[in-house]
């Protein structure tokens, strides 16, 4: 992988405070595990999924009875009340029906309260309608998150090998630079001798120090690599080597793609959005209900009255713009669910062609790679061997030397590139990403 690249996909997730991990070394199962139980953004996404269990359970209660229970005081000469809370009371005299008494009364104080239950019998089903509806949203983020999760996990296995590739890039660079270093000796002690010129040594000084410039930016990468996985799991930069390797493992077995969390979300959403237009159509039927009832009013505590009622009531507004323009607009929404229903699944199926096509590349590229570096390696021996025995110039081993470089850098970008391709078909397909399940 060339440096750019590197530093590119690092930059993207470097981030995070001061704190270290465990020195013990760790696998990608491992990190995939810590940035589902402790990244703060799927902590936020299981927030989201109670929130929906939550309000599917307010839902699913719309249909038991309610219990209302009030209680007042009131003092008042307003001629009607007067009579009714005597009335309530219970304490209406012959007196009270006097035509002075009726007109002007005293001021007359009352305190009491009531308890009302009711129970809604038919509400057009739209009580039912709006109980599936939670539910199924419920059932929806529940699979989003674990999409989520998936997408977390394919970005843990990108920083993770893109820190190993950092890592293996900063070996190669010490080699390198070692190489040079005896080299730069070999060489200066023929300058010494007559047999080179000057300026053969100086070419060698600027090579180091070229190395040199390079060791220096793969360190940062390395350190901004370690940031972006702390990042992602949850911690500071990661401290402690690595324990699962670069070089690719045999592949798993790959199912459909109707297991991916987001089609099963897609599908849950555009379920509930037509019991919603369910519900909608329902608010337009007439509704039935029980109301039971029981009240007292006290003058003082013996004196007082009480009552009870009972009644079944019918209710329909027979005309509601409002109403009827939520019905349309509720069916619109089921009509926009069911599309992008079917958007998503056409999408899924997509990504899995391209996951599997990068896959073969990745492979075509490694093995390629594995081909470039082996040829490279050989004509850097032969050359110096030449140079060692005044038969090739410098430039030519150093030539050779970048050659080996150029293949050591398809290397780790085919490996790189195999590891994170079976992580996007295991997203694409819904399995497992590294054989890790949530």
């Amino acid at each position: 992988m060339s440096i750019k690249r590197i530093s590119t996909l690092v930059g993207l997730l470097a981030a995070g405070a001061s704190l270290g991990m465990a020195q013990e070394p760790l696998t990608v199962a491992q990190f995939i595990r810590k940035a589902w139980t402790d990244q703060a953004g799927l902590r936020a996404g299981q927030a989201m999924v109670e929130t929906r269990q939550a309000e599917a359970e307010g839902y699913r209660d719309l249909r038991l009875p309610s219990l209302t229970l009030n209680a007042y005081g009131i003092r008042t000469n307003e001629p009607m009340m007067a009579f009714g809370i005597k009335l309530n009371q219970a304490r209406i005299g012959a007196a009270d029906f006097n035509p002075v008494t009726l007109n002007h009364p005293d001021a007359v104080g009352a305190y009491g309260g009531s308890a009302v239950v009711q129970q809604p019998l038919y509400t057009g089903g739209r009580l039912t309608a709006a109980k599936r509806a939670g539910e199924y949203l419920a059932q929806a983020e529940l699979a989003s998150q674990e999409r989520r999760k998936q997408e977390a996990a394919q970005l843990v296995v990108e920083a993770y090998f893109g820190t190993q590739v950092a890592e293996q890039a900063l070996k190669w660079v010490d080699d390198t630079r070692t190489w040079i270093q005896g080299l730069e000796d070999f060489v200066g002690a023929r300058v010494g001798q007559g047999l080179m010129l000057e300026s053969e040594l100086q070419r060698l000084k600027a090579f180091h120090a070229q190395a040199d410039a390079q060791k220096a930016e793969v360190i940062k990468q390395v350190r901004s690599a370690r940031s972006g996985l702390g990042l992602l799991t949850g911690t500071g930069p990661v401290e402690g080597p690595l324990a699962t390797s670069l070089e690719p493992t045999a592949p798993t077995a790959t199912q459909g793609a109707p297991l991916r969390g987001d089609l099963v979300a897609a599908d849950l959403q555009a379920k509930a959005a037509g019991e919603g237009a369910k519900a909608a159509r329902g608010s337009l039927l007439p509704e039935v209900g029980l109301e039971l009832g029981a009240g007292t009013l006290h003058h003082s505590w013996s004196e007082k009255g009480n009552w009870t009622w009972a009644g079944v009531g019918v209710k329909w507004k027979v005309f509601s713009a409002p109403d009827a323009a939520k019905a349309k607009a509720a069916r619109a929404q089921e009509r926009a669910a069911i599309e992008m229903r079917n958007f998503k699944q056409q999408q899924a199926e997509h990504e899995v062609r391209v996951a599997r096509e990068s896959v073969i590349a990745a492979q075509a590229k490694h093995t390629a790679a594995k081909e470039a570096l082996a040829a490279a390696e050989e004509a850097k021996r032969l050359r110096e061997a030449r140079h060692r025995e005044g038969l090739a110039p410098l430039i030519e081993v150093l030539d050779a030397e970048a050659a080996i470089q150029g293949a050591r850098t398809l290397i780790l970008q085919s490996l790189f590139d195999l590891r994170v391709s079976r992580a996007g078909l295991a997203l694409a397909t819904g399995n497992p990403i590294e054989g890790v399940n949530p």
